[in-house]
């Protein structure tokens, strides 16, 4: 096709007008430069997300098995029917309740939860968060209690230490109800980077828990851990199948405030950065619009020699896209690049500036986590090629219109 020969060599040629060609390079620089900033703030946030993800699920299930009236009493049977399932690979079951922690004048609410120390790694990573201790010496009937870092500190309390346990199931007296206190021993700390986890959560062994709570031979539910976690919604509705009379919820009705939160604000930032990207292709449109200007003889002596206007029109778009490739192939290359790498560049710069961007004491991170997902990018270069394309138009229909005799009548 001449038109694209056209639209090559007009994209390539050394112009009479220098202007020309400057504002041509600053519009391929600034979709490039949108383009890399949409792919790494995206991969970023990406990484945000995967990270904080995994530490939330890691001191928990991915599907949980409940029953409508709090207490699972054949809680073996819920475990097998889940286990039947391919992608499941660990079931444990659990107590939860609600106490204060006390130990001197200091008291702390806390979230109460019995495990077996047996079966607890095959559904979370809490034996792997184990700051010091183990969740071995949580045997039945010692009343041992394993805490989180940031509560054994606001409590002020080490390794062997009694503290007092406060629940809210209390016992009837003629002077009134009167609260259940336990005396419990601090046989481990976990560490698991996540601050409602390391600031309100007690271990205890499963039996013990259940004489706390006066649950008898039942439990509050089961935790289920699946070989993906992005299967949980499809397999909770085939767990729920087996167990018509019991609640199955997966991870993302656990926590549905904060990943709706973060999908908000990365759809939000995807549309604010593409304007970005827009503003970047936009620019063709006056960089086209002097081109067509200077090259109004050219296109009269095309018009005369049989080009039609649909021509001159496809010669005109054929340049902006090659532009607009040029941008978007640069900014994919240079934001993937980026993302991959930012691990190493984020330290670089903090050494170079001597300061710190993430602190590990606010943001509980020691460095920038970054996940590039092919989707998002193939998406981005899509969109940015639509954009370039999209702001040929109007200058490519102008120089269509343009009449030869008009445009040689002072040449």
């Amino acid at each position: 096709m001449f038109e694209f020969l056209l639209g090559l060599r007009y994209t390539r040629a050394k112009r009479r007008n220098g202007f020309i060609s400057f504002i041509s390079l600053v519009s391929i620089l600034g979709i490039a430069l949108g383009v890399a900033a949409l792919i790494i703030v995206l991969s970023v946030m990406n990484g945000f997300q995967q990270e904080v993800r995994n530490r939330i699920l890691g001191m928990t299930a991915h599907v949980t098995i409940s029953s409508p009236e709090g207490q699972l009493h054949d809680w073996e049977h819920a475990a097998d029917v889940a286990s039947k399932q391919n992608e499941v690979i660990g079931t444990a079951p659990f107590v939860l309740g609600q106490g204060l922690l006390t130990s001197g004048e200091q008291v702390k609410g806390t979230l109460i939860r019995g495990i077996d120390p047996q079966h607890e790694g095959s559904v979370s990573e809490i034996p792997q968060k184990m700051a010091i201790g183990s969740l071995a010496d949580l045997r039945p009937g010692e009343f041992n209690i394993v805490i989180g870092w940031e509560m054994a500190r606001e409590l002020g309390v080490n390794l062997g230490d009694k503290i007092t346990l406060i629940t809210p199931q209390g016992q009837v007296t003629p002077a009134g109800m009167i609260p259940r206190l336990k005396q419990f021993k601090v046989v481990g700390v976990f560490k698991a980077d996540y601050y409602p986890y390391d600031s309100s959560l007690g271990l205890l062994n499963l039996q013990d828990a259940q004489r706390l709570f006066r649950l008898g031979d039942a439990v509050s539910g089961v935790h289920v851990k699946l070989s993906d976690i992005m299967l949980a919604r499809q397999l909770a509705p085939k767990i729920n199948a087996g167990l018509p009379n019991l609640y199955v919820n997966d991870w993302t009705h656990e926590n549905p405030t904060y990943f709706r939160a973060v999908e908000i604000e990365k759809r939000m930032m995807f549309i604010i950065l593409t304007l970005i990207v827009a503003v970047a292709a936009f620019n063709l449109v006056s960089t086209l619009v002097m081109l067509v200007t200077d090259k109004q003889a050219d296109i009269a002596i095309l018009r005369t020699l049989g080009a039609s206007p649909g021509s001159i029109m496809r010669i005109f778009m054929i340049q902006g896209a090659i532009s607009g490739f040029m941008g978007t192939a640069a900014g994919v290359i240079g934001g993937v690049v980026v993302a991959l790498n930012i691990g190493t560049i984020v330290p670089f710069i903090e050494r170079l500036l001597g300061t710190r961007i993430l602190s590990p004491d606010v943001y509980l991170i020691t460095e920038l986590p970054s996940r590039v997902i092919p989707s998002d990018v193939s998406s981005i270069a899509i969109i940015s090629l639509l954009l370039a394309l999209f702001a040929t138009l109007y200058p490519s229909w102008r120089a269509a219109r343009i009449n030869p005799a008009e445009a040689l009548r002072y040449e």
